[in-house]
């Protein structure tokens, strides 16, 4: 008994502490936002949908393909079961962008917010040129990273494996959930990753962690980067270099000229 008590007091701690209130705050926020999150799904998903076959249709255009290689499905409702997938990432993809913006924007709003990033000081930022800037950026990332992974890195390690199967005698047929999949993942992997620089600027310059912190984390961070290449790219070395290196080289160009412009404090 007194064990338990011991723990709802805890519980009650936790919810009466700023980080609980804000925790609170936010389940409060979702319930009441669950009927428009769900017409952002929908809407996004309604008119994504007849556009999923076309997009599949562009994809596996032979031109795209290596040569000798069959796209192939295996059971008879797969095809449509990827039209849905893709188009429920898409409806996703819009639900957490609304989530995220009217979130953000109701929580530098609320006075829990407020008084917690005052106890960790951090400097919240405006919404002023700097915030466009920032925004505009990390569009600017996003593009440079899909732009990587759709015109160089998959072109190429799709040629690579497909010559490595081949020169084993192997035929080349490819499932096209998989085969899509494997496009997406690398796709992904190179947006987010292409947003290394504009993150480590934006924790250095609202001081959410000093230069000298990061530095002294520079190994879990390259790591990071590979363990996210493992997780997102083909498992072969080639595959997990050709992910992470970008992601770790545009970390340390962001800490170069951070070092440069602006000197800590």
């Amino acid at each position: 008994m007194a064990e338990a008590e011991g723990l709802v007091n805890a519980v009650d701690e936790l919810f009466d502490s700023p980080g609980g209130e804000i925790l609170v705050s936010l389940r409060t926020y979702l319930r009441k936002r669950i009927k428009m999150l769900a017409v952002v799904f929908s809407v996004g998903f309604i008119a994504t949908f007849p556009l999923t076959k076309r997009f599949i249709s562009w994809l596996i255009d032979p031109t795209r393909l290596p040569e000798n290689v069959d796209i192939i499905v295996i059971s008879p409702v797969e095809f449509i079961l990827l039209q849905v997938q893709l188009a429920a990432q898409i409806g996703l993809v819009c639900m957490v962008i609304v989530l995220v913006a009217d979130g953000g924007w109701r929580a530098s709003k609320n006075l829990a917010v407020r008084q917690r990033l005052a106890e960790l000081k951090v400097q919240s930022p405006r919404p002023n040129s700097t915030l466009i800037v920032t925004c505009i950026v990390a569009f600017l990332l996003l593009t440079s990273g899909v732009t990587y992974a759709w015109k160089w890195l998959i072109p190429m390690l799709l040629e690579y494996l497909t010559t490595d199967a081949q020169a084993a005698g192997l035929s080349t047929e490819w499932r096209l959930t998989s085969y899509t999949g494997f496009i997406s993942n690398l796709a992904v992997a190179s947006g987010i990753g292409f947003q290394a620089p504009l993150v480590t600027t934006l924790i250095l310059r609202l001081k959410i962690v000093r230069r000298t912190t990061v530095r002294s984390y520079r190994r879990h961070i390259w790591f990071s980067a590979f363990l996210l290449g493992a997780l997102l790219s083909p498992p072969d070395p080639l595959s997990l270099f050709l992910v992470a290196m970008p992601v770790i080289i545009l970390f340390e160009a962001a800490l170069i000229l951070d070092t440069l412009t602006r000197q800590e404090q």
